[in-house]
């Protein structure tokens, strides 16, 4: 019966001890927010530029997001469950030199896509394993491995660059599909679709929401959730794997300090699309618009020349601001309620 109750929850934006709500009303109200915002920051940019609506500028703006998006659709998982992984742009830059090294191996385009992908699947395990096995916060090993994965990679290649990768490894970050559409970009979208019916359709997904709601109720119901948390780790893990794959084909070349301050960008498109920081609630379709609207936001200033340190500063408030603005509002409602229940008496 217990077990019936916790995979049961509705699946909200909100904090557990408000998911009695509506779910499609609360969705759809804060979707179309997104959706509004997506569609301001369209008109903005075509109002910066003459070329923007041209097709192969709406291609190449895909490309300053599809990697990050990837990894963040694992990354909602994960933080619906109550965890999080800041280590994964060092994982990039690992598995970037990685198949760098291999690469001087002589080994082959197909060869390089399984490096690539093996490393960045091990580093997830690896801390998905430090986590359940010594229960330690994911914060505090995902921010060690953070330095240990990325100095790793500096120690292998220091100042130096890996180039030079075979003719074939270049379509995975730089080949079309069909048309204007990218590999990357068509994989994301399909990528998108699978985490969408895996989350919101599957056991699985309910076991998830479930986790992040009461790990201790969802494990007194019989769901494992140290495996299900590993396997979370060693999934966004595999994805950072992708990601390299995907980056380090499309520029060419390997440096440690690829991917460098990815972490950041990742996180807050999965909470600006409506996924809580505290677990529980979210979903995949706004983290998929949230991924939109912060690729358009990022390639406007792009065509405005704003510096890069300038977007690391807005996206940085970006994510205060949206992980804070709930917190501070619900404490109004709360000390608004607290207050009408005291005249009351």
């Amino acid at each position: 019966m217990m077990k019936q109750e916790v995979l049961s929850q509705p699946m909200t934006r909100d904090l557990p001890n408000n998911l009695n709500g509506n779910l499609r009303s609360r969705l759809m109200r804060w979707e179309t927010l997104l959706m509004v915002f997506v569609v301001i920051a369209f008109f903005t940019n075509t109002q910066i530029s003459p070329y923007f609506l041209d097709p192969w500028s709406l291609s190449d703006a895909t490309f300053n997001f599809t990697e990050k998006a990837i990894i963040a659709l694992p990354m909602a998982l994960l933080i619906i469950a109550r965890d999080i992984d800041l280590s994964v742009a060092s994982t990039i830059a690992l598995a970037s030199v990685a198949m760098g090294f291999a690469n001087t191996m002589g080994l082959d385009p197909a060869g390089l896509v399984a490096v690539g992908t093996g490393v960045g699947l091990i580093a997830g395990f690896v801390n998905g394993w430090l986590i359940t096995k010594f229960d330690i916060p994911a914060i505090v090993v995902t921010i060690g491995t953070m330095s240990l994965y990325r100095g790793i990679a500096y120690i292998v290649l220091g100042d130096g660059v890996y180039r030079n990768y075979p003719d074939g490894f270049a379509f995975f970050g730089q080949g079309y599909v069909w048309g204007v559409l990218s590999f990357e970009f068509v994989l994301f979208l399909v990528l998108a679709a699978i985490f969408g019916v895996l989350l919101h359709k599957t056991t699985f997904g309910r076991r998830i929401y479930a986790i992040g709601n009461n790990p201790t109720a969802a494990l007194f119901s019989g769901i494992n959730v140290k495996r299900h948390r590993l396997f979370l780790f060693t999934l966004v893990g595999m994805f950072a794997g992708i990601a390299a794959v995907l980056l380090t084909s499309r520029i060419g070349s390997t440096r440690p300090s690829i991917a460098m301050g990815w972490e950041l960008e990742i996180i807050t498109m999965v909470v600006l699309g409506g996924v809580n920081i505290l677990g529980g609630a979210g979903s995949i379709l706004g983290v998929f618009i949230a991924v939109f609207l912060m690729g358009l936001v990022t390639f406007g200033m792009g065509l405005m020349n704003v510096p890069g340190i300038v977007m690391s500063i807005f996206t940085g408030l970006l994510l205060i601001l949206v992980i804070g603005t709930p917190i501070v509002w619900r404490r109004i409602l709360t000390m608004r309620k607290a207050r009408t229940n005291t005249r009351r008496r």
